[in-house]
């Protein structure tokens, strides 16, 4: 069979229901191949957003996103993903074309070293120099891509290689377990709780998994562990749990920070260094007990005394079977932090002004959406408060991204999580300056008619680098800009806009949107006067207090 069709058949193979991305006339043979294929297609209006997309299935699925490119400018345009893949942890595929290499017919036009130049970003980054490879290469890019820690792989296919003859035949899947912890190091982790007078458990990225969240609910159900998370470990147990103390969201100088600051033992489940550490060891202070797939990577602040390392579920079951006796522990001080953490986060909640707060936002996208609904950010000072008030109550049900932090991925995520979820309510949160980086992908929204709201925070400014401005000691200068008419410009592409007017307004539009078909878009003001003086001054004095 033909190169192309063979690259195909190994896809399928694979399990690949969707590629995402713009072909060039690189890939015509590619193209041609997946027309029959059951593989679909989902032809996006910019690279970035493809690679978003492709990124966003790895991460819910657990298996890699596929995403198409031509050589030279449109894999080019594939690097934040491959980034974004590679630093959160995300299994994706990335498959760029190539002018023939055995024969040259254009000299150098468009060509760039994209193997090398994917070299930094990836896992593994080839090319495809001869027909007979593809299955074996496939199968491998597909492992690796999987392979604990996950992250992003790239094949490259030239044009004349696609073209050729090949009569190899398909590589099995072979799945593998992944091996449990040795019995002396669960031991030791039992023994080290139990020996605690302040545990502290801390729940990470590498833990974002569903076999990890019904552990992890077990063990802080039975021992009676207070826990926190990062950002990325959102959601893994159910953050209305009585034991759960908040969300590292900040650096330092939060109520959860207090806590941490007098925890003598912390349980550091599925850490990832790409995350801000929400705590700096130094020696003779905490311990730390570090629980993953693989061992701690040690630097000046994190070099835990203990790794247990292994399947991260089954760790966490060996250990609790080994701790009997809590006797020695005192979470008194803890039960005060969650209380002025409720308190807090609360304070302005109900705060009704206009423009919206976004405390606010938050309390009513959380109070409008189910269970299982889920939200999609982009990056944007919101964040932050996504972090801190809203409880995700199910693993991957808040998305963000705390690892490359790029903006112009909350479209695109949202569009795939609805795409893999079609009956659960998605919301997609923008600032507007994200969403403006890939919101041509409105009209591949729409194409797919998937049934979306979309919401746009609306400063006219960079606010998250005016937070840190302001909490720099600079003036105001540089990041304020013109937006487009936000209705207009949704309607052109055949979104339907909306534009609040009061808090009231905006909750009575957010459900019926929630329960409408079609792209919804609402221009929402919002207002960041109170971040500064929050974040950067109430926080730091009421912690200090505590």
């Amino acid at each position: 069979m033909k190169a192309s069709d063979l690259f195909i058949k190994a896809l399928e193979n694979e399990g690949v229901e969707y590629i995402f991305g713009i072909p060039g006339e690189e890939n015509l043979d590619f193209l041609d191949s997946l027309k029959d294929s059951k593989i679909k297609l989902i032809l996006t209006r910019h690279e970035q957003g493809a690679g978003f997309m492709a990124a966003t299935y790895g991460r819910l699925t657990g298996k890699p996103g596929v995403c198409l490119s031509t050589l030279g400018p449109g894999a080019t345009n594939l690097t934040t993903p491959a980034a974004y893949a590679q630093l959160g942890g995300m299994p994706m595929m990335m498959i760029t074309g190539q002018k023939p290499i055995k024969k040259s017919k254009q000299g150098r036009f468009q060509i760039v070293d994209i193997v090398d130049l994917f070299r930094p970003i990836t896992k593994y980054t080839r090319q495809i120099v001869n027909g007979n490879q593809i299955p074996e290469m496939v199968r491998e890019a597909f492992r690796v891509a999987m392979e604990e820690r996950p992250g992003a792989v790239h094949l490259e296919l030239p044009e004349d290689i696609a073209a050729e003859d090949s009569d190899e035949r398909i590589f099995d899947v072979v799945g593998f377990r992944r091996p449990d912890a040795d019995e002396e190091a669960i031991r030791e982790a039992a023994k080290m709780i139990e020996n605690a007078k302040m545990p502290l458990l801390l729940i990470g990225a590498g833990a974002n998994r569903k076999r990890t969240s019904k552990a992890l609910t077990n063990f802080i159900e039975q021992t009676g562990t207070p826990f926190f998370n990062t950002q990325m470990g959102k959601g893994v147990v159910d953050e209305r749990h009585s034991y759960y103390l908040g969300t590292a969201a900040l650096s330092k100088n939060d109520f959860i920070h207090s806590a941490i600051n007098k925890a003598d033992l912390i349980i550091n489940v599925g850490h990832d260094v790409i995350e801000k550490p929400p705590f700096f060891m130094e020696i003779g202070g905490t311990k730390v007990i570090h629980i993953n797939f693989s061992p701690a990577q040690v630097d000046e602040v994190y070099f835990p005394q203990l790794n247990v390392v292994g399947d991260i579920a089954t760790s966490i079951d060996h250990i609790l079977s080994h701790i009997n006796d809590m006797s020695n522990w005192d979470l008194s001080y803890y039960k005060r932090v969650k209380e002025e953490v409720e308190s807090h986060l609360s304070r302005y909640s109900l705060d009704d002004r206009f423009p919206v707060l976004p405390q606010r936002l938050v309390h009513i996208i959380r109070e409008e959406l189910p269970d299982d609904g889920i939200v999609t950010l982009d990056n944007g000072v919101y964040k932050i408060w996504f972090a801190r008030n809203y409880n995700g109550y199910q693993p991957n049900t808040l998305l963000l991204d705390n690892a490359l932090a790029s903006m112009g991925a909350g479209l695109p995520s949202a569009m795939c999580a609805k795409l893999l979820y079609p009956n659960k309510k998605v919301i997609s949160v923008n600032g507007d300056g994200g969403f403006m980086m890939n919101s041509q992908e409105l009209e591949t929204a729409i194409r797919m008619k998937l049934n979306l709201v979309v919401i746009i925070l609306n400063d006219s400014a960079y606010g998250m680098i005016k937070w840190k401005q302001e909490g720099m000691g600079f003036e105001n200068f540089g990041l304020d800009y013109e937006n487009p008419d936000f209705i207009k410009y949704a309607e052109s592409f055949g979104a339907i806009g909306h534009r609040p007017t009061s808090d009231e307004d905006f909750r009575n539009i957010l459900t019926k949107c929630l329960d409408m078909k079609g792209v919804h878009v609402i221009d929402l003001q919002v207002d960041y006067s109170l971040n500064h003086s929050i974040l950067n001054v109430l926080l730091k004095e009421k912690t200090s207090l505590l």
